[in-house]
């Protein structure tokens, strides 16, 4: 099977060479694939130029998964706009949405798998994640949608390889991320800290700082147990002085309980034990947990640079109130310009799906039209297509150049755990950094956990 862990690296690099003005043409002139279909974007209806002796069309209903339930998030605004256009000049087709939180669709998709009832459209990650499913033969290859309307020159060079599985392409991503740290320079300046932590002890004693005035240090939405696991792991990128410490363990070279992992959890565990995040933090979904930091509640935020335009268009993110700083080095290792590397989520198709032809138009015409929609909406950064546009000249803000500018500066990093290592070592890693934000363990126990679920898991 072919899985980004080693040739991730190298579209990255290609795709994080976007310039500031954005390089690259995006097709947005909204055609669709079907050759029966009108021109979405004329505006006019199909029945509009349609003879008047053409047989109505089918009413049919698309069912479309995704994970963009927050209204006050550009993504949710463009991909409603998006439905509503869409069904405005297709008549015939109606377009349900399924708006779920991360770890609520997840969950929900492994049901749906399980009895084959997969929605026309869903929501997948890549690689590991993602395998379980093209193994079961639940998704419709790509290759040939992809390349309508030139659809597949808008993406990224090397993105999609992320995505393909024996030569065949079954996803397509809305995004192709970096891990950063926000934070509420008012905040900062009310605790008195006068500059964001450069080394991970600093970011300890701001911690203690920020929880001795009365001030929430970190944000997260840890009911959804991959934040935590996201956090986690950019520590691990930092104690192992670099980049492969899960690609290593697979190889056979290392153990969980290497120095590396063992640092890496105590670091983890000195953040949790200084205060560093909102009490009941395993009762905060991601939303929530996000929402703290949008709504001023929050001195940091962790996130993918996903957040950025949620974060961009808030209340907090007004009058420049809102910096972003690189994860720091962790006991002198690491290099900041190493980061979390995270190709997006991806939209699939439903083998099984009854209006197959007419949703692999849909889906077509609506990444065709993406880039264009999140970029006037401000939340076009780290979006995995190119994107034609002045991100200065349309009013986006300092932090959002700023994190433009961390996309040029990237010299390699690591995938999320899950998107490594197979499901069932996966959801044993979730639980047991998940565990650490209730009690303190032995490093050497949690390492314990990991190397069991791993040997468990890769028996041969």
């Amino acid at each position: 099977m072919k899985t980004s862990k080693k040739m991730f690296a190298g579209a990255l690099a290609g795709v994080l060479a976007v310039s500031l003005a954005a390089c690259g043409k995006s097709d947005s002139d909204g055609s669709s694939s079907s050759p029966a279909a009108s021109n979405p974007g004329s505006g006019a209806s199909p029945s509009a130029s349609a003879p008047a002796s053409e047989p109505a069309k089918e009413n049919i209903t698309i069912t479309f998964q995704n994970i963009y339930p927050d209204p006050t998030d550009p993504k949710y605004k463009m991909l409603h706009k998006l439905v509503d256009q869409y069904q405005a000049d297709h008549p015939n087709i109606k377009i349900e949405l399924d708006s779920l939180n991360t770890d609520q669709q997840k969950l929900k998709l492994k049901t749906q798998a399980a009895s084959k009832e997969v929605p026309d459209i869903t929501i997948v990650n890549p690689a590991a994640q993602m395998q379980p499913f093209v193994d079961a033969d639940l998704f419709e290859p790509l290759n040939a949608m992809v390349e309508q309307n030139g659809l597949k020159d808008t993406f990224q060079p090397g993105l999609l390889d992320a995505y393909t599985f024996n030569g065949n392409l079954y996803a397509l991503p809305d995004g192709n991320n970096i891990a950063v740290v926000y934070y509420n320079k008012s905040l900062f300046q009310q605790a008195g800290i006068a500059n964001p932590p450069a080394t991970f002890e600093e970011l300890v004693a701001d911690v203690k700082t920020l929880k001795s005035k009365g001030i929430t240090p970190l944000a997260i939405g840890e009911k959804d147990s991959w934040t935590g696991s996201f956090l986690f792991m950019n520590i691990l990128l930092r104690t192992n002085n670099g980049p492969g410490f899960l690609k290593d363990v697979l190889a056979g070279t290392k153990k969980f309980d290497d120095p590396a992992f063992l640092d890496a959890v105590n670091a983890f565990q000195d953040l949790v034990q200084a205060g560093a995040f909102q009490e009941g933090a395993t009762s905060f979904d991601y939303n929530a947990g996000e929402n703290l930091f949008k709504t001023g509640k929050s001195a940091m935020y962790f996130m993918g640079s996903w957040a950025t335009g949620g974060i961009e268009t808030s209340d907090v993110g007004k009058d420049n109130n809102v910096g972003v700083f690189k994860f720091p080095t962790v006991g002198g290792k690491g290099n900041p310009d190493e980061f979390m590397l995270a190709p997006g989520s991806a939209f699939a198709v439903s083998k099984n799906s009854k209006h197959k032809q007419e949703t692999l138009d849909f889906l077509n015409w609506f990444m065709l039209n993406y880039p264009k929609e999140i970029f006037e909406l401000k939340g076009a950064v780290g979006i995995g297509q190119k994107v034609e546009g002045d991100f200065k000249a349309a009013g986006y803000s300092q932090m959002a150049i700023d994190v433009l500018n961390m996309f040029t500066q990237v010299k390699g990093g690591d995938l999320a755990f899950d998107n490594t290592m197979n499901p069932g070592t996966a959801q044993a890693h979730l639980t047991s950094i998940q565990n650490l934000f209730v009690s303190k363990k032995d490093a050497k126990d949690v390492a314990k956990e990991h190397q069991d679920a791993f040997d468990e898991n890769y028996k041969k």
